[in-house]
C-alpha cells in the first residue's frame, strides 16, 4: 500500500513555517483545522497513481480536499471540526452517472420488456404527454436525489423537460449536476416546437451558468428526432455559451438504418458532415457505431457514456466499448433513466459493463475492475469536463466523497478494494455521502432531504400517473 502524505499547497506552507521555526514554533502553533476528515478506512484514491491508502484519510477544509495519505500521518498533520470514521469502509470519489433523465423515476416499471421504440412511442411519449408538469419533474427529481444519494452518485449529467426544475432540485439536495433542457422536434411538455426549446435553453443557461454546483447543458434529443437546423442551432447555442452538449447516438439499428436512409450515412458521419461535433459533447450509449464513427469521434473528442443495462433491458445491443477505449475515447457510465433500467444504482453499471464486455469479447480482461472504477469515476468526470475538480481524491480537488462499507459477510474477506468495488459491493452499501465538502448522507441517514415526504410525495404522483395513462 502506497504511504506518501499528499498534501495541498496552503498545507505546505504551513509545514515549511514549523519547519523553519524549529522546535518551539511547533509547540507554540496549533496543527491546522479543518472542516472535515475521513479516516480509518482504505483510501482508493483513484488519482493518476492510483494511490490505496490503508489505513487511509482525507482532509477536507471546506469544499476542497486539503490531504490524502496515511490516517496516522493526516491525524499528526490536522485538527478536525467534524470526524467521520471510516473503519471496515473504503473511501473513494463520489461516482460520476453520465446519462440519465432523473424525473423518469416515475415511470419505473410502467413498461417492461420492450424495444425501445416500442417503448417510447407507444408507452413514454404518451405518458409524457399526459402527466409531465414542473410538478412532475420537481417531484420526480427529488426521488432520484434520494436514491442517488443513497447509493453513492455524488454527479449525474440529466436531460428532461422543465430542466430548471431538475436543476432547483439536484441543487437543494446538495448534489453536482451537469444538466441540459432537451430539444426535440415534436411538441413537449414545455415546448411547442425546437425554437421554443432553444429559447428555453438559452434561458436556462443564463440562470445557471456559474452555479457552484449546476453546469447547464445544451440536450438535443437525437439525430433522428432533430432536423439538420435545429441540430445546427444547437450547436451554435452550446459554442456561443461554452457549455457542454447532451444526445443520443446509434443507440439502435433502427436508428443507423433510418440514418442510412435519409442522409446516405451513419448517424455519428452524418452529425460530423454537418460541424456537429466538439470536445465539450456526450454521446449517450453509441451501441452501433461503427470503426469510422469511432474514429470521428477520437477525433473530435467527444465523449461516450456507456449504459450497459438500459441497453441490454432494451435489447438496443451491445456498445463496442473496448474499441472506444482502444482508439483513446473518454468512456463514462451511465445508468440511463430508471424507467429503461431500472435503478441509478452507478455500482451496478460498473459490474454490468464489467461483465457484458467479457462476454462479447470472451476476454476475461476487457474491461477490468480498475477500467470499470475508472468509467464511473475519473472518465465520468472528464466526459464531462470536470476532471480538473471531481473524479478523484486529491489535494485541490472538490470534497465529493463516499465511503462504501466492507464489513458484511458477502464482503469477507477483502483482498483487493477495487475488486471488491466493482464485483461486489452495490449501492445498499454506501454509509456516507459527501458533496462540495458538505455531508449529504450520514451512516445511511441522508441530511439533505426529508426522506418520508419525498417518498410520500413519489407515490402520490404515481397515482395520478395511473389514473392518467389508465393503468
Amino acid at each position: 500500500m502506497a504511504k506518501r502524505l499528499r498534501l495541498s499547497l496552503p498545507v505546505l506552507a504551513w509545514l515549511a513555517l514549523v519547519v523553519l521555526a524549529g522546535p518551539p514554533g511547533l509547540s507554540a502553533r496549533a496543527a491546522p483545522s479543518v472542516s472535515l476528515l475521513i479516516t480509518g478506512g482504505t483510501v482508493v484514491t483513484v488519482d493518476a497513481a492510483r494511490h490505496v491508502f490503508s489505513p487511509g484519510a482525507v482532509a477536507v477544509k471546506g469544499r476542497e480536499i486539503v490531504a490524502v495519505g496515511p490516517a496516522k500521518a493526516i491525524a499528526r498533520t490536522f485538527s478536525a471540526r467534524q470526524t467521520i470514521n471510516a473503519s471496515g469502509q473504503v473511501v473513494l470519489p463520489g461516482l460520476v452517472n453520465t446519462h440519465g433523465h432523473a424525473p423518469m423515476v416515475l415511470y419505473r416499471g410502467l413498461a417492461d420488456d420492450l424495444a425501445l421504440m416500442d417503448w417510447l412511442q407507444n408507452y413514454i411519449f404518451p405518458a409524457e404527454a399526459r402527466t409531465v408538469t414542473p410538478d412532475f419533474v420537481r417531484t420526480g427529481t427529488r426521488l432520484a436525489a434520494l436514491e442517488m444519494i443513497q447509493s453513492g452518485t455524488t454527479t449525474h449529467a440529466d436531460m428532461y423537460y422543465f430542466e430548471e426544475e431538475v436543476a432547483k432540485a439536484t441543487r437543494e439536495a446538495g448534489m453536482r449536476g451537469v444538466l441540459g433542457e432537451t430539444i426535440i422536434n415534436f411538441p413537449s411538455p414545455d415546448a411547442k416546437t425546437p425554437a421554443e426549446a432553444l429559447s428555453r435553453t438559452e434561458s436556462f443557461i443564463k440562470t445557471f451558468r456559474g452555479d457552484a454546483l449546476i453546469v447547464p447543458a445544451v440536450a438535443p434529443h437525437a439525430m433522428y428526432t432533430l432536423d439538420e437546423q435545429w441540430l445546427r442551432a444547437s450547436r451554435a447555442l452550446a459554442d456561443r455559451y461554452s457549455v457542454p452538449v447532451l444526445l443520443h447516438v446509434s443507440e439502435t439499428q433502427d436508428e443507423v438504418k433510418t440514418s442510412l436512409e435519409k442522409h446516405k450515412a451513419r448517424p455519428a458521419e452524418y452529425l460530423e458532415s454537418i460541424g456537429f461535433w466538439s470536445p465539450r459533447t456526450v454521446a449517450a450509449h453509441g451501441v452501433w457505431l461503427s470503426d469510422d464513427e469511432i474514429a470521428i469521434l477520437a477525433r473530435r473528442r467527444v465523449a461516450v457514456s456507456h449504459n450497459p443495462e438500459s441497453n441490454m433491458k432494451l435489447a438496443s445491443g451491445t456498445a463496442p466499448i473496448v474499441k472506444c477505449l482502444s482508439a483513446g475515447v473518454v468512456v463514462g457510465l451511465g445508468t440511463d433513466g430508471a424507467a429503461s433500467n431500472n435503478d441509478l444504482d452507478m455500482f451496478e453499471a460498473m459490474r454490468q459493463a464489467a461483465f457484458l464486455h467479457k462476454l462479447q469479447t470472451m476476454d476475461p480482461q476487457a474491461i477490468p475492475a480498475t477500467v470499470a472504477l475508472e468509467m464511473a469515476t475519473i472518465q465520468g468526470a472528464k466526459a464531462l469536463g470536470l476532471d480538473g475538480l471531481i473524479g478523484s481524491l486529491e489535494p485541490g480537488k472538490r470534497a465529493d466523497i463516499i465511503t462504501v462499507s466492507v464489513r458484511g459477510a458477502r464482503q469477507t474477506p477483502m483482498y483487493n478494494p477495487v475488486s471488491h468495488l466493482v464485483y461486489v459491493s452495490k449501492g445498499s452499501d454506501v454509509r456516507n455521502t459527501i458533496v462540495d465538502g458538505r455531508v449529504l448522507m450520514r451512516d445511511r441517514s441522508v441530511t439533505t432531504l426529508d426522506e418520508a415526504r419525498v417518498l410520500a410525495d413519489a407515490r402520490a404522483m404515481a397515482e395520478r400517473v395511473r389514473k392518467a395513462i389508465g393503468k
